[in-house]
């Protein structure tokens, strides 16, 4: 499945390069296009994914153009490791006059969500466990593949405006953002059901212990927290963008400063707040098809308590998703959700290269091929009585490092094929540099990371 997905990728490229015309001209976009494709990808975290998106994007009389007018995505997919996407997402600087409206619809049911434990390298990450590999090595170092695992399914309701405080470029941002939190361990019955009867690792064991139960046996996941909850957010701040295309961006500054928080009068769990500032750049180094692209974030708490099962989300004025660091929106090749904690900062550099331009099917396309190179670390450990307390443990040292985070590191590369400069079908495949953050990562799916 995943090679021949690949090989689809080989021969769009091929046809890129015997369908370019002489001046790789593009031609003028006007009212509806889209671009529709099953969802058949892959992501080193999630596992195959097998469903179908749809992007639809409406140009007007073509004058913005490659700017869009309205854009609607669509996605109902699911993944071989136990997830799933069912979202519509809409956008706009046109349904209300002077006002950007970005809003997203989604439930996120997700079987095996990542779990390594709080504040990067402080928590130690034992791969034997969770690697069948290790079932026979007379250590009886295996534990279960779900180890660093929970069930983890999101419903939400999320919408952003933004509206002019200065010139086109200078924005402020409000918005909220409804979430609703129904965790638990690992369903052991569903991941075994229609497996032989065959022992383990072929099945998973019955009562296997994860480390969310550990956490929740120890005291470092609270019961009020175990079960999941409700988070109503709440979101303020400022907008300053200057790109020429949102999509693939060849120069321009895209630079947020937000406040969000979830109000306990409002019926979250605990009350708390968070500040997010997150700085792009993007500069041209040869004309249309070469350009340099970094991004600097940080996001902390500013007071409050914060429950561990929202501590993984990464607020953006955007609407697509973000995890915590690690995985294919954050930094490609490390294990997704390697590090979680109260605050933490995150950078990422690319250099991508418009290949080749071509004509196809009525279409404006061209072939992009980027490397980069990411990185973050904690910068605010949480803060946990009990987590601090089981210092004293004899078993200290199986969990835990005693060491505070320091820099996780990966490099990749990628492809990208474009369609009418918008449509942007990716591919990533990272490689984590400490064996501690994991091995590699490649990802199949939509758009530039940033």
């Amino acid at each position: 499945m995943k090679k021949s997905f690949l090989f689809i990728l080989f021969i769009l490229m091929v046809l890129a390069v015997f369908s370019q015309d002489e001046k790789g001209a593009s031609k003028i976009k006007t009212g509806w296009n889209f671009g529709a494709l099953p969802a058949v990808t892959y992501n080193t975290d999630l596992g195959f994914q097998y469903g179908v998106v749809v992007n639809l994007y409406h140009y007007g009389d073509g004058s913005n153009y490659p700017q869009y007018n309205h854009n609607i995505y669509l996605e109902a997919s699911q993944y071989t490791k136990g997830s799933a996407i069912y979202r519509i997402c809409y956008d706009s600087e046109f349904l209300i006059p002077g006002m950007r409206v970005s809003s997203d619809l989604a439930y996120l049911p997700d079987d095996a969500f990542d779990f390594y434990g709080f504040n990067g390298y402080e928590t130690r990450y034992n791969l034997e466990w969770e690697n069948s590999d290790y079932y026979n090595d007379g250590a009886g170092s295996y534990k279960t593949r779900m180890y660093y695992k929970y069930r983890n399914y999101n419903f939400r309701f999320k919408t952003d405006l933004q509206f002019p405080v200065s010139g086109k470029s200078f924005r402020g941002l409000v918005g909220f953002n409804l979430q609703y939190y129904d965790i638990s361990t690992v369903n052991v019955a569903k991941f075994n059901k229609g497996k032989e009867e065959e022992p383990y690792p072929t099945k998973l064991q019955e009562g296997a212990e994860t480390l969310y139960d550990k956490y929740s046996e120890w005291g470092i996941i609270s019961d009020d927290e175990a079960n999941g909850g409700f988070i109503p957010l709440l979101k303020a701040g400022l907008v300053y963008d200057t790109r020429d295309n949102e999509p693939n961006p060849m120069r321009g500054i895209w630079t947020e400063l937000f406040v969000f928080g979830a109000p306990s009068f409002l019926g979250s769990e605990s009350g708390f707040a968070k500040v997010n500032f997150t700085h792009r750049q993007y500069f041209t180094i040869v004309k249309r098809d070469l350009s340099f692209a970094y991004r600097v974030a940080y996001q902390g708490k500013l007071f409050g308590e914060v429950p561990f099962y929202y501590q993984t989300q990464i607020e953006t004025s955007r609407m697509k998703d973000q995890l915590g660091l690690g995985g294919s929106k954050t930094i490609r090749g490390i294990n997704r959700n390697r590090v979680v904690a109260d605050g933490f900062v995150y950078a990422n550099a690319e250099l991508r290269w418009k290949v080749v331009h071509f004509r196809w099917i009525n279409q404006n396309f061209y072939v992009g091929l980027n490397g980069f190179a990411d990185m973050g670390m904690t910068v605010q450990p949480v803060q946990n009585e009990v987590l601090t307390s089981y210092k004293n443990n004899p078993d200290y040292s199986d969990y835990f490092t005693g060491n505070p985070d320091r820099l996780h590191m990966s490099v990749g590369a990628g492809l990208r094929i474009a369609m009418n400069e918008n449509f942007v079908v990716a591919l990533d495949f990272g490689k984590a540099l400490d064996t501690q953050d994991g091995n590699t990562g490649m990802y199949i799916g939509l758009d530039y990371l940033f």
